[in-house]
C-alpha cells in the first residue's frame, strides 16, 4: 500500500512538467468556424498535435477575432502570432510574387492551379517568403471566386461599370475591376459583411463556399458565376516561431500544414456542391453561363499591366502547365 502511495505522489509530482512540456501556437484566420480555412486549420492542429506526440498543440482563432489579414500577416512578421491561414490577397502587400496567382483567368480548372502551386513554381514563390520575413508553409484553398451585388444581373463587362465592388487590398485585383468599369473598393475582409449590410457598397466577389458561410446571401440579390479568379490559401509561420523549432519540428510543422491544405481542398469541394442550391434557397438570382471571353478581351489593358509586372514567360509557363 505504501508503494503504490508513493507511485501515485511520483506521478502527480510529474504533471506538472509534462503541462510545461507542451507548447501553445496561435493560429489565427479571418473565416468562419464552418468555412474551408477553419478545417484547415482544425487539421493542421490535430496532425501536428499527433506528429509530436502533444508536445504542440495549436489553439485556433476564426472569424478575424485576432484582426483582418494584412493584421494577421503583419504579427507573424512582427513574431506576435505564431501561424496565418490566410487568402493570398493581402499577402502581396508583403510578398509580392503571390500577386501572380490572383491574376483573372490565369487558371483553367481546380486541377490545374492545384498542380501549379504543389510543383516547382509554387514551391519557389513559398520559398521566396522567408526574404521577406515570413515562412510559407504550404499552399491551401479558398476556391474559384463569383462577383455578387445587390443592383443589378450581371452577365457581361458592360455590366459592372459605375458599381462600386470590394476587392481584396492587392493591386492585381483592383486593377482588373478597374478595367472593367467597377469602382474598386479594397477593405478588409472583416469589414465587408458591415459594408453590404449598410450598403456603402455595392457588391463584392468570393468562392461560393466563402459566401455562404459568411451570410451574404441575404444581403445580396445577384450572383454571377464569372469564376474569374482562383483563389489559393497560404500557411504562414511568423519566422520567430519557425526558427526555434528543432529540424524534426520544422517538418512536422510542414507536413501539418499541408495535411491542412489537403483538407480545405476537401471542404471546398464539399461546400460548393451544396452552396449554389443554399444561395438560392436564400432567394439569390443566379446568372450562369457567363462568356468568359468576353471578360478576358475587356482585361487585355490589365493583362499587357501584369506581362511587365511579372513577365510574359512566367505567366505563359503557368498557363501551359500539365
Amino acid at each position: 500500500m505504501r508503494l503504490l502511495t508513493l507511485v501515485a505522489v511520483f506521478c502527480l509530482a510529474g504533471l506538472p512538467s509534462l503541462a510545461q512540456s507542451q507548447t501553445q501556437l496561435r493560429l489565427g484566420h479571418p473565416q468562419a468556424e464552418t468555412s474551408a480555412f477553419q478545417a484547415g486549420a482544425q487539421a493542421l492542429a490535430a496532425d501536428l498535435e499527433r506528429r509530436t506526440h502533444g508536445r504542440y498543440k495549436v489553439q485556433i482563432f476564426p472569424a478575424g477575432a485576432l484582426g483582418g489579414e494584412r493584421e494577421l500577416i503583419a504579427s507573424a512578421q512582427n513574431g506576435s502570432l505564431d501561424l496565418v491561414l490566410t487568402s493570398t490577397g493581402p499577402v502581396g502587400l508583403f510578398v509580392p510574387d503571390t500577386l501572380l496567382t490572383d491574376i483573372p483567368f490565369l487558371f483553367r480548372d481546380y486541377e490545374h492551379a492545384r498542380k501549379v502551386l504543389d510543383g516547382p513554381i509554387g514551391q519557389d514563390i513559398l520559398a521566396r517568403f522567408q526574404s521577406k520575413g515570413l515562412i510559407g508553409l504550404a499552399w491551401g484553398e479558398n476556391g474559384f471566386r463569383h462577383l455578387t451585388n445587390s443592383k443589378r444581373p450581371v452577365s457581361k463587362p458592360e455590366d459592372l461599370r459605375g458599381l462600386k465592388i470590394r476587392t481584396m487590398e492587392n493591386p492585381v485585383h483592383i486593377t482588373a475591376f478597374k478595367v472593367l468599369g467597377a469602382q474598386a473598393a479594397p477593405m478588409s475582409f472583416t469589414d465587408l459583411y458591415t459594408a453590404l449590410k449598410v450598403g456603402t457598397i455595392d457588391g463584392q466577389e468570393n468562392p461560393l463556399p466563402t459566401i455562404l458561410a459568411s451570410g451574404f446571401g441575404p444581403l445580396q440579390k445577384y450572383l454571377s458565376l464569372t469564376g474569374h479568379v482562383y483563389s489559393p490559401a497560404l500557411f504562414i509561420a511568423a519566422p520567430a516561431t519557425f526558427n526555434r523549432l528543432s529540424e524534426v519540428d520544422r517538418k512536422a510543422l510542414v507536413d501539418a500544414a499541408r495535411v491542412g491544405a489537403a483538407a480545405m481542398r476537401k471542404r471546398v469541394s464539399e461546400i460548393e456542391a451544396q452552396a449554389l442550391e443554399a444561395l438560392q434557397k436564400e432567394g439569390v438570382i443566379v446568372e450562369s453561363g457567363i462568356d468568359k471571353s468576353k471578360f478576358q478581351a475587356a482585361l487585355t489593358p490589365a493583362y499587357a499591366d501584369y506581362a511587365k509586372k511579372f513577365g510574359n514567360q512566367t505567366l505563359e509557363r503557368i498557363r501551359d502547365y500539365r
